[in-house]
């Protein structure tokens, strides 16, 4: 099933439910029952639940429900860089000397054990420490797309979603100061107002495969951004990292390309600008002064 379809498909459920909840999902286009669509593989949670409708007359109950069967099925598994240093013989000016030099290893990183502390020194479940500290529109918004993703064959996960400033002390790579996290830190709002979430593909056994994999859901992120309601700020430089596209954190890293133009342009103006003053400045210097420019002139003060 091609992306656009699965987001046709995603936003056509049940109008009856969707009215039902529409106040806590004013910001998306999904609805409840469209959840039994696509079965989802976990040992942990109970599917009938989230493919009834009877069991599941609140939308955002089957939206924090689907969105945890994604977080429970993905391996927290990253890749790091750690710094080696090995000692190496080398001759200089005829002379032997040992040196230490520090080479950068890549290595994986399990941080499943990461939010469960991070959730026991809140004093919540994981559940609710994971998908509740989320902004509940944007968990509207993400479980849209997760679910026109997945039902496109994409096979997406959760690998962390809300964070603390604890959480985010122990984050590794590349983030924000603890505080400032839109994942959920203090300057942000805290629990509950979570903007940020990392997503992967679950599809490969290993790491090459699963890198494969990860390229093809993030790329299709990139293209259908505007239909999804999400987009990476980052792009590769935090490749997981996905936020609302109208949010100040997409705003502030992505620019449009029209946007990116007339930034480009006005910066080449003013380039132009600064160079016509010098020279002009540097043929005043150059030229003669007449004999009224040489005589002394008062200043008002």
């Amino acid at each position: 099933m091609s992306l656009a379809r699965a987001l046709y498909c995603s936003v056509c459920g049940s109008f009856g439910l969707l009215l039902l909840a529409g106040t806590a999902l004013a910001q998306t286009n999904i609805t409840a029952d469209s959840i039994g669509a696509t079965s989802v593989a976990t040992s942990s949670i109970d599917m009938s639940a989230i493919d009834s409708v009877d069991e599941c007359m609140v939308a955002q109950i089957c939206i924090d429900r689907y969105l945890w069967s994604l977080y429970e099925r993905t391996r927290k598994v990253d890749t790091i860089r750690v710094p080696e240093q090995t000692k190496l013989t080398v001759k200089r000016k005829g002379k032997t000397k040992i040196v230490t030099k520090t080479f950068t290893k890549l290595v994986d990183e399990d941080f499943t054990w990461k939010d469960p502390i991070a959730a026991a020194r809140a004093g919540m479940s994981l559940v609710d420490y994971v998908i509740g500290g989320m902004d509940p529109s944007f968990r509207g918004r993400l479980y849209q797309a997760l679910r026109a993703l997945d039902d496109a064959g994409l096979t997406p996960g959760i690998t962390s979603a809300f964070r603390d400033d604890y959480r985010q002390t122990i984050a590794a790579g590349q983030k924000a100061r603890s505080n400032m996290s839109y994942h959920g830190g203090s300057f942000r709002g805290g629990y509950g107002h979570g903007l940020a979430a990392d997503i992967v593909s679950v599809s490969g056994e290993t790491r090459a495969e699963r890198w494969a994999s990860n390229e093809k859901l993030w790329k299709s992120i990139d293209i259908h951004g505007k239909e999804l309601g999400i987009g990476r700020p980052y792009l590769d430089r935090d490749a997981p990292h996905v936020a609302p596209i109208d949010g100040k954190e997409y705003a502030a890293h992505h620019l449009e390309p029209n946007t990116q133009q007339a930034e480009s342009k006005a910066k080449k103006h003013q380039r132009l600008a600064l160079r016509n003053d010098h020279n002009m400045s540097k043929r005043a210097g150059m030229a003669r002064p007449s004999k009224a420019q040489s005589r002394p002139q008062t200043r008002s003060t």
